[in-house]
């Protein structure tokens, strides 16, 4: 019996569905060691955690019965960060207490309230919900905890970053002190922490996503590519892997509605998810997906949360993940209940170091390639259509007919020249990307120089962002102090005390002498020292973080004004005219 230690039912529910063994985090869940007590689970998405807690807490709700029977009140609570991911744990649980007779009851935004709390009460032995609609019924008495026995938060991290915490400490302080509470969380943060020791009793720590190494099912490749070229990368990576259904992570939701927006004009199936989508347009968009009227979805990470598509076989990281969980949680929408998977990470060149570390903590390995190229996207092309015409099909008469005439009419070379140029028409055209080393992309940055910067040399001047100085204000007095246009001023680096810019050499000791003359002349700005800088500002900065002298005369010692020294105002915003920087507005980084 691959599940020794369920109740027959749930067992057998199990055995209906193909499960032959449980999962690592099933096992530990339903041992021994963890019945009937507070648990606090590290479990990685996709490993069946939803099955491991329905049966973790089948004791709760079934006792020694063989039947639920009547349930005056909820005896498990289950609370989900979304209203996808709760309809998903209800789906499962569903499934798995049919054989049971256990009630089950949903209460999610988007829903009609008045029908869930009839359903809650009619008797339900296993509530669902989102905090937000849970703490609603809660407070308007439909909800009743007194009999509670059990009660999960599912994904706790993520309801914590979501601003939940107010819903779930109002929903737990209502239950009763004697109910088992279990914690499944993929990162175990200070705040998750807390809430254990608040909550929990002698709680037993189970970490499986230690032991997986990742996602066994999924391959994971970062593609290195210039910055500039990371929306090109992304459309030959769908057209390289069309996918039966991909999706893309972005961080935030501007980032995703304009990736939308250009995949859609390049021709893609594509919908949105983020924030700033109401429930139906989510509904909309993921029944799209399901229908495959489309086969791409652009999301946030907190708004993919809970979605399950069986077909989901590419998952790409247009931006990079803020730290190692984010990668995994975000790679386990794919590769999940023995299906293969893709995960890609789009590396910009200057991050690679970053996503090398990420990758390390996470103990990944990843296959590090170029993204496709035209050439590669076509040999996959011509491959994809020849195993299409292959297959074998099924047609009736009227299409046997027309078949005839068409060969009546052509050649058998020009029906599979319009075959190809048909089936051709129907897919995104590849795009040309640039050669994928690091020299490239320096020498592109290179060719975009601006004419007559080839040869620069650094300014220095003693305002930066902590005096609140941006490029809208550095710009018109350095034009003001040199005596020379907008044209004439090359990059800006704005550091935290002082600002760097280039110069042309060729006018170089013509601004130098400019700059000279027109100090403490009374103008604005005309007390702010400008001065040639002895280093570019990458090894000033290093410099500053090192602790060591300035770039003033021979002393070692910075040169500063009177108004930005460490006398009296030091700190201040340099100035509060119209377009110039202001107390408490810091300036904005030209670069």
């Amino acid at each position: 019996m691959p599940f020794p230690n369920a109740h027959p039912a749930l067992a057998a529910a199990l055995s209906e569905r193909g499960f032959e063994t449980p999962t690592a985090v099933q096992a530990a869940v339903a041992g021994e060691e963890a019945a009937g007590r507070d648990l606090v689970v590290s479990a990685q998405t996709g490993s069946g955690k939803t099955v491991a807690f329905g049966l973790s807490f089948a004791p709760q709700v079934l006792g020694d019965e063989e039947q639920a029977g009547f349930a005056e009140a909820p005896r498990a609570l289950v609370i989900a960060p979304t209203r996808e991911l709760a309809l998903q744990v209800s789906r499962e649980l569903a499934w798995l207490y049919a054989k049971a007779g256990a009630r089950i009851a949903t209460c999610v935004g988007g829903m009609n309230p008045s029908q869930e709390r009839r359903v809650l009460k009619s008797g339900a032995h296993i509530v669902v919900g989102t905090p937000g609609r849970l703490r609603d019924h809660l407070e308007r008495g439909a909800l009743d905890l007194s009999g509670l026995q059990a009660v999960v938060l599912d994904e706790a991290d993520e309801m914590l970053d979501m601003g939940f915490r107010e819903e779930l400490e109002e929903i737990l302080d209502a239950s009763p002190d004697e109910r088992r509470t279990l914690l499944f969380s993929a990162t175990m943060p200070r705040p998750i922490e807390n809430m254990a020791r608040r909550y929990q009793r002698d709680a037993l720590r189970i970490a499986t996503r230690e032991d997986a190494r990742g996602h066994n099912d999924i391959a994971y490749q970062a593609v290195t590519v210039s910055p500039s070229e990371v929306e090109n990368a992304v459309v030959n990576l769908l057209r390289f892997h069309e996918a039966e259904t991909a999706i893309l992570f972005c961080a935030t939701r501007d980032n995703v509605r304009h990736l939308h927006a250009t995949l859609q004009e390049r021709g893609f199936g594509v919908v949105a998810l983020s924030g700033e989508h109401s429930q139906q347009e989510r509904n909309q968009a993921l029944q799209a997906l399901r229908d495959k009227r489309a086969r791409v979805c652009v999301a946030t990470d907190v708004a993919a949360r809970g979605i399950d598509l069986p077909s989901l076989s590419l998952v790409v990281h247009v931006e990079i993940p803020r730290d190692a969980e984010t990668l995994q949680h975000r790679s386990g929408r794919t590769g999940r209940a023995g299906r293969k998977g893709t995960a890609v990470i789009v590396v910009p060149f200057p991050r690679r170091k970053r996503v090398e570390s990420m990758l390390r903590k996470a103990r990944i390995e990843a296959e590090w390639i170029s993204a496709p190229d035209r050439e590669a996207i076509l040999a996959r092309d011509h491959d994809r259509l020849l195993e299409r015409l292959l297959e074998p099909i099924e047609t009736g008469k009227a299409d046997k007919a027309l078949a005839k005439r068409v060969m009546d009419e052509l050649s058998l070379e020009d029906i599979a020249l319009r075959l190809v140029k048909a089936h051709r028409a129907t897919m995104p055209a590849p795009e040309e990307l640039l050669v994928n080393t690091p020299e490239a992309h320096r020498a592109a940055q290179k060719e975009r120089h601006r004419p007559g910067f080839e040869d620069t040399i650094w300014f220095r001047m003693d305002v930066g962002r902590r005096q609140n100085a941006d490029a809208r204000w550095i710009l018109p007095l350095l034009c003001r102090r040199g005596h020379i246009t907008r044209n004439e001023v090359g990059a800006i680096r704005i550091g935290p005390q002082e600002t760097h810019f280039q110069i042309p050499r060729a006018i170089a000791d013509k601004f130098a002498e400019a700059a000279e003359r027109t100090a403490q002349s009374g103008e604005d700005g005309s007390d702010i020292a400008i001065v040639r800088s002895e280093e570019p500002p990458r090894d000033a900065a290093k410099r500053h973080r090192k602790g060591g002298a300035g770039h003033g005369g021979a002393s070692g010692k910075p040169r500063v004004s009177p108004r930005h020294g460490g006398g009296k105002g030091a700190g201040r915003p340099p100035f509060k005219g119209k377009g110039k920087p202001s107390k408490g507005k810091p300036g904005k980084r030209p670069d």
